[in-house]
């Protein structure tokens, strides 16, 4: 059985280092055309007679330039970034993911750095001073992860990965979802499920929250100055989710009044519009020396882009063969 050639347009720049991965995979034949970046009229350039499209946007200005696409491929999770009134009819989006192994190895390592205080002992041995109990006696011993208490908001695929890495360092955890449902194989592990309205109780008993949910009007300031306030003063909130999930001001200021222990934040409240400079929110998070800052990488590894070219590919010969795609989430 012959084919048909397929013409694909790539405006991702996190899949350039996987270009020989990707088209080797794809089916023999497929017309590739790579851009290093999304421009809005280079893409549109690009488009005309394309069958897929692989990038994070789709803008009302690529419509009529879109008469030949058949399916717009995310190389990653969100689609929030394709506008599904300007597809063109018939036009089906898909995802893929592959980010979870990474932003659970992150998630991991970020809360040991704050538990154990190695930034802080880092920078004092620096300067020649020993910051730990055995040279400081007044100094408390610091935990490590066994016995700690994760509590997980949202227990998807990114937090069950991340809990398989703590349940290995002895850890235990409570679960609150919009659902209030986990799988089977993991439910006896838990120590609690629950829907949101479990979310202060989780809170008050839990060593690092973990917010791993997506952002939407059910979910933003989900995590106020009231939820912060029933935190343990020595507790973690890590954010993996979206920045908005938290109120901002109000993690400030529980923040630097030292009112929780600490938090690693890795997703904004906002990001450059070009190029790589911008003030990734208004409050002054870089002040504080109780919080790890990274701009949105937790699950930016080679092992997720490679999993995510792998995907892809698949779905590039499925729509080759007439063959039904995989993780599909919008159909115009």
């Amino acid at each position: 059985m012959t084919l048909p050639t397929l013409s694909v347009v790539v405006a991702d720049a996190n899949l350039l280092p996987h270009r020989t991965l990707l088209e080797q995979a794809a089916p023999a034949g497929t017309q590739f055309t790579w851009l290093e970046r999304f421009d809005e009229a280079a893409v549109a350039s690009a488009l005309s007679g394309a069958d897929v499209l692989v990038g994070a946007k789709f803008t009302a200005g690529l419509t009529d330039a879109a008469g030949s696409l058949q399916l717009v491929h995310v190389a990653g999770a969100g689609y929030d970034g394709i506008d599904a009134d300007a597809l063109p009819p018939g036009v089906q989006v898909a995802n893929t993911f592959h980010h979870e192994g990474s932003i659970a190895e992150h998630i991991v390592a970020t809360t040991i750095v704050l538990r154990r205080q190695i930034l802080q002992q880092d920078r004092a041995l620096r300067e020649d001073r020993w910051a730990t109990p055995v040279y400081e006696q007044g100094r408390a011993q610091l935990s490590s992860l066994e016995g700690a208490t994760i509590g997980f908001v949202g227990f998807g695929h990114i937090g069950q990965r991340t809990w398989q890495a703590y349940r290995a360092l002895g850890a235990r955890a409570r679960v609150v979802s919009r659902s209030g449902r986990v799988p089977d194989d993991v439910a006896g592990d838990l120590e609690s499920v629950a829907q949101l309205d479990g979310l202060d109780e989780l809170l008050e008993e839990s060593d690092i929250v973990v917010l791993c949910l997506p952002l939407d009007d059910s979910t933003r300031d989900l995590i106020g100055a009231d939820q912060l306030h029933r935190m343990r003063d020595d507790a973690l909130l890590v954010n993996v989710s979206r920045g908005p999930v938290v109120h901002e001001a109000a993690l400030f200021d529980a923040l630097r009044e030292n009112r929780i222990g600490g938090a690693v934040l890795d997703t904004w409240y906002s990001y450059p519009a070009d190029g790589s400079t911008a003030r990734p929110a208004e409050q002054a998070f870089e002040t504080l020396d109780n919080v790890i800052m990274t701009p949105h990488s937790s699950g930016v590894t080679a092992q997720t882009f490679q999993g995510r070219a792998r995907d892809i590919a698949a779905n590039i010969a499925r729509l080759a063969e007439g063959a039904e795609l995989e993780r599909v989430v919008i159909t115009r």
